[in-house]
Formats: C-alpha cells, structure tokens, sequence
C-alpha cells in the first residue's frame, strides 16, 4: 500500500540575530505562511514578543506575562 503524500499548509521560516536570547538587541524572527501566502512575522525577544501582521507597517508588543494568558485561554478557555 503506497502512502498518500499530504501537501503542507503551514511554512514558517527563521532568522535569528543572536544565538543568546538573553543579551540586548538580540531576537528569533519567524516568517509565517498558509499556501504561500504571508501571515505575518513573530520576533521572540527577551523582554517580549511582537506580531506584525501580513501587509502591516507597525507591530503588536505582547509582553510574556500576557502572551501566557493569552494562550491559556485559547488553549483552556476562559477562567
């Protein structure tokens, strides 16, 4: 029985400007797309991380305390 291949939907592409996260100025950039078209960019820093939407010229800053909430009700629902 030959396995059926399944096309991705998802592609995220990385770029890190500094292999310690814990120094100054430095980030993990996340590039995201569905079906090659671009959702937007993710930089994880130390003290936050930012979203720029696809097609966006600012970004969003979520600090971690509230990226953590953030998640837990998406993934928990609501308290």
């Amino acid at each position: 029985m030959a396995k059926k291949k399944v096309a991705r939907k998802h592609e995220v592409r990385a770029e890190l400007s500094n292999v310690e996260l814990v120094k100054a100025k430095s980030s993990l950039r996340l590039e995201i797309f569905a079906i090659k078209e671009k959702l937007g960019e993710l930089e994880v820093g130390r003290g936050a991380i930012y979203w720029f939407g696809a097609n966006r010229q600012k970004s969003k800053r979520i600090d971690w305390t509230r990226f953590a909430e953030m998640m837990d009700e998406l993934a928990y629902g609501k308290r």
